[in-house]
This record gives structure tokens, C-alpha cells and sequence, in this order.
């Protein structure tokens, strides 16, 4: 049979598309919790996958953490991010106030000093010997791991961006992760935004270096504010930290303020679909400025996601 030009597209690109297609389909097929949306879409949720909203210390009303606490415990919120800064000090006073509530630490947002990519070695142990004592007392709180970026643009003089430079990066993240491990927690990479940080923007860079160390104590995470300016794909993003993904934070995506406060711009479902399909089940926390009233402002944030965790 003679097949023009258009034909052979016509038939080549159904090939294609149905071969692209198989795998998903028959993942989804395979298994009680995949599905097909009704929207057309295809849609692989994993039923281990669960949604559990988290605050940094700065978000819910109140005058002590003890009325955040209750404030939190009032919204069904699972998780509380504490700073790092004087973690150490600060271990018996959570213990004590989560002591027989439903809210557990989530990840302990830096606190260190110095930086790991730093010319100076000096600074470089500084930053390891900050980071072992905040891992050491986050796992005393079981927390699901410390976040830390490798470095800021504003943290110079710094490596070069170098293959040597990363080979750098893992040998010391392997030390810290080895640690972090025997202390029943991680270490978190956050990408952050070419405008915060020259090093480390993508969640897949983050995961190929978690990859590369293979280390149970080194993770990853991924954040809604950067990933607005970083990735074509908020599905994409978090499909790529797959089994690497151990946090996430949240605000709206364009004053970094509580989500819903930027209108319809803070729509998080295909993100969140990408975490229903790797069956992500960690804590998805607030990290975020408000405009308005806390008291109105944050229920609503808590409701909207809640809602578009539904939707994904």
C-alpha cells in the first residue's frame, strides 16, 4: 500500500504516543489504587500516598509555641518545623509540649553556620560540626530529617561549579548522611532559585546526588515557592525525587505568602498529583509570609490544600 507524507506522520505519532502510554497504563491497571481520571488525564494514585500539612513555628496565631501547638492541633495539622538554631537547647521544651498531641517534628529548617562549598576549610567544619549537633537533636525529637542548602549566592568565596566540586559535595554528604543514619534521621538538599542560590535548583539535580552517594541518611525535598521559578513541571519535579523526596514546603507562588493569598496562581494539583503517584506520605509544610489576618488567612490555606489534594 503506497502511505504519503501525512499518513506516515499520522501513524508514526500513534505509535508513539500508544508506546509512550503502555507502561503507565499497565501500572495503573495492575494495581487497586491506579486509576484514570474523568477529566481524560491519566492518573496513577498510590495508596500509601497521604497528605499530612506541617507548620515552621511562624505560622499559626498565638503569643508561645504552646498556643501555636493548640492552634495546629485544632486544624488536624501532623507536623511542627522547628529552626535549627539552639535546637540542642530547645530539645526537652518540644518534647515537653508535644508530649500527647497528634503533631510530630517534621524536618528542622538550617540553623547551621558556615557552608559546606565554602574555599575556606575552616568554614567548611564549622558547617559539619553546626550540622552534626542539629541532626544529633533532631533525632532525639524524631524528626524526618535537616534541611540545608550547599550554599547562597551570598556566601562567597565558594568552589567552583565543578564535576570536582560535586564529587566534593557527595564525600562530605556521605559523612553527614552516615551520621545523620545513626541518629535515626537525614540530611535534606532544598533547591532553591537561581535569585537565593547558584548551586543545586532542580529537585532532579538533588535526587541524582542523593542517587550518586546512596546513602538511606542523604534525602531530598522540594518547594513549591522555587519550583515556580525552576521547573517546567511540578508533577515532573516530584516524580523525579521519587523514592529520594523526604519533605516539602508550600506558599503562594508569587509573594511567598500563605497559599491562596496569590489568588489563582497557587494552584498545587499537579504537584500534588505527582506526590499522590510516588506515594509520597512525608509532611508538606508551611513555609510562608501572610498578608492578612493569620486568623482567617491560614484555616483558609489548610482548607485549599486540603481541597486540591483531593482534586490531584
Amino acid at each position: 500500500m503506497a502511505i504519503n507524507r501525512r499518513n506516515f506522520l499520522k501513524t508514526t505519532l500513534a505509535g508513539t504516543v500508544a508506546t509512550a502510554a503502555t507502561p503507565l497504563l499497565a501500572s495503573c491497571a495492575g494495581s487497586p489504587e491506579g486509576k484514570t481520571a474523568t477529566s481524560g488525564k491519566i492518573c496513577c494514585s498510590n495508596s500509601n500516598a497521604k497528605l499530612r500539612l506541617s507548620f515552621q513555628e511562624g505560622i499559626a496565631p498565638g503569643e508561645t509555641l504552646a498556643e501555636k501547638l493548640d492552634y495546629m492541633e485544632k486544624l488536624g495539622i501532623e507536623g511542627f518545623e522547628p529552626g535549627g538554631w539552639d535546637l540542642k537547647g530547645r530539645v526537652k521544651e518540644i518534647k515537653g509540649l508535644l508530649n500527647d498531641r497528634p503533631i510530630q517534628v517534621s524536618a528542622i529548617c538550617a540553623g547551621f553556620q558556615g557552608f559546606i562549598l565554602s574555599t575556606d576549610p575552616a568554614i567548611r567544619q564549622q558547617c559539619m560540626d553546626t550540622m552534626k549537633e542539629i541532626i544529633e537533636a533532631a533525632g532525639e525529637l524524631g524528626s524526618t530529617g535537616v534541611i540545608i542548602v550547599p550554599a547562597f549566592n551570598q556566601q562567597v568565596p565558594a568552589l567552583l561549579h565543578t564535576m570536582e566540586t560535586r564529587d566534593f559535595l557527595c564525600e562530605q554528604f556521605n559523612e553527614m548522611g552516615t551520621f545523620a543514619a545513626q541518629h535515626g534521621t537525614t540530611v535534606i538538599f532544598e533547591p532553591l532559585n537561581r535569585g537565593e542560590a547558584f548551586y543545586l535548583r532542580q529537585v532532579a539535580d538533588a535526587a541524582s546526588i542523593c542517587r550518586d552517594i546512596d546513602n538511606p541518611g542523604v534525602r531530598c525535598m522540594g518547594d513549591f515557592w522555587h519550583m515556580t521559578w525552576e521547573e517546567t513541571s511540578d508533577m515532573g519535579a516530584f516524580l523525579a525525587g521519587g523514592q529520594y523526596l523526604q519533605h516539602v514546603h508550600v506558599a503562594s507562588r508569587k509573594r511567598r505568602s500563605m497559599p491562596g493569598e496569590d489568588g489563582d496562581a497557587d494552584n498545587y494539583t499537579d504537584g500534588f498529583r505527582g506526590l499522590k503517584m510516588i506515594g509520597y506520605n512525608n509532611y508538606v509544610s508551611f513555609e510562608c509570609g501572610c498578608q492578612g489576618d493569620r486568623e482567617v488567612v491560614v484555616p483558609a490555606a489548610v482548607e485549599l490544600l486540603r481541597k486540591q489534594w483531593e482534586e490531584a
